[in-house]
């Protein structure tokens, strides 16, 4: 039986393509829906060129929180990469999302980012984002900080999931 392929796709606030990728179904638990991108594949940003991966990854879709979370096969210097987002919405094979420009980085020697705060700012005037997505996506980030730092699960370890794509 084939695996099922998963349309990812993030947009921006404005509605427009932003990052999408087809990506492998590989299952569900406590923390979400797991996909797989195996080395080869790729995204686009948009309408841009592909961009191959050069290393495995899985990728988390939580059910009713403001992120999605990368997981990257070592020897990727960026062990966890968390995009704030809102809430990612399943249709037909395909999973959305807004992508709300902050992002929550784990490098592999354990160093912990808050990235594009800025891109985050001039976005709140440029896509006029409401309040309560404002107040959601620095909770959400401010959240992820902290469970990412701690290693908290689902950040712990290399989610089992990883090895399936390696």
């Amino acid at each position: 039986m084939s695996p099922e392929i998963v349309n990812v796709v993030y947009r921006k606030y404005d509605g427009s393509l932003h990052w999408h990728h087809p990506s492998l179904l590989l299952g569900e638990d406590e923390h979400g829906v797991w996909i797989g991108c195996e080395v080869g594949s790729s995204a686009r940003k948009g309408n841009g060129p592909p961009v191959p991966w050069r290393y495995a990854c899985v990728m988390l879709f939580p059910r009713d929180d403001w992120w999605t979370a990368s997981f990257n096969a070592s020897p990727h210097k960026v062990e966890i990469y968390c995009d704030i987002s809102t809430v990612p919405r399943w249709s037909d094979g395909e999973v959305t999302m807004v992508d709300l420009d902050l992002d929550v980085i784990r490098m592999r020697d354990g160093r912990i980012i808050l990235d594009d705060e800025d891109e985050f700012e001039e976005h709140q005037v440029r896509y006029a984002y409401p309040p309560d997505v404002i107040e959601n996506a620095r909770a959400s980030a401010a959240r992820l900080m902290k469970a990412v730092g701690t290693r908290a699960a689902p950040f712990g370890a290399a989610p089992h999931w990883l090895s399936q794509m390696t």
